[in-house]
């Protein structure tokens, strides 16, 4: 092969990898909400919630961060898809009892973590987060989506409990 022949070899090359750095930088989209919300305590008036959310994966997955007027959570959360694998989730039940069993929501019943396979299996348009403080206290939250295929950037409505009492109507 000649120097003048490798060239072109080595162009075409080039513009391969180019193209596949551009495909992987798209895939890896990076987007940011807000919301608020509404934070009811037993015997106490109601106090706002700032939300914030970061993805790297158009919302499917990312942390959030929820500020109240006495502590800051934040923490990771997960939009169930049909690609939801069970391991995937298992950083929501820390510190709670796993599959929030003890907090019924979406039909679960008696049979717990028993309807997790169907749960998992069908695009439900929900997001689940679990959200501490630095000293430790937690926050779980069950978010409604309003256009799933947008993810979080989408909007949406739900639900944050504290673990230490009260809860928080959010709006994204």
């Amino acid at each position: 092969m000649t120097a003048t022949s490798a060239r072109p070899a080595r162009t075409a090359a080039a513009a391969v990898a180019a193209v596949a750095l551009l495909a992987l930088g798209a895939c890896s989209t990076l987007s940011t909400g807000m919301g608020g919300g509404d934070l009811t305590r037993q015997g106490q008036s109601q106090e706002p919630v700032l939300f914030s959310w970061r993805s790297h994966d158009g919302g499917i997955t990312g942390t959030m961060v929820a500020t109240l007027p006495d502590a800051t959570y934040q923490g990771r959360f997960f939009q169930i898809t049909q690609q939801t694998e069970r391991e995937s989730v298992v950083p929501l039940w820390d510190g709670w009892t796993e599959g929030w069993t003890d907090w019924p929501y979406w039909g679960w019943g008696p049979g717990g973590m028993d309807t997790w396979t169907q749960f998992s299996t069908r695009y439900t348009g929900k997001v689940l987060a679990n959200l501490q403080t630095d000293d430790g206290k937690r926050m779980r939250c069950r978010l409604h989506l309003a256009q799933p295929i947008q993810g979080m950037a989408g909007g949406g409505d739900g639900e944050c409990q504290l673990q230490g009492g009260g809860t928080i109507r959010a709006r994204f």
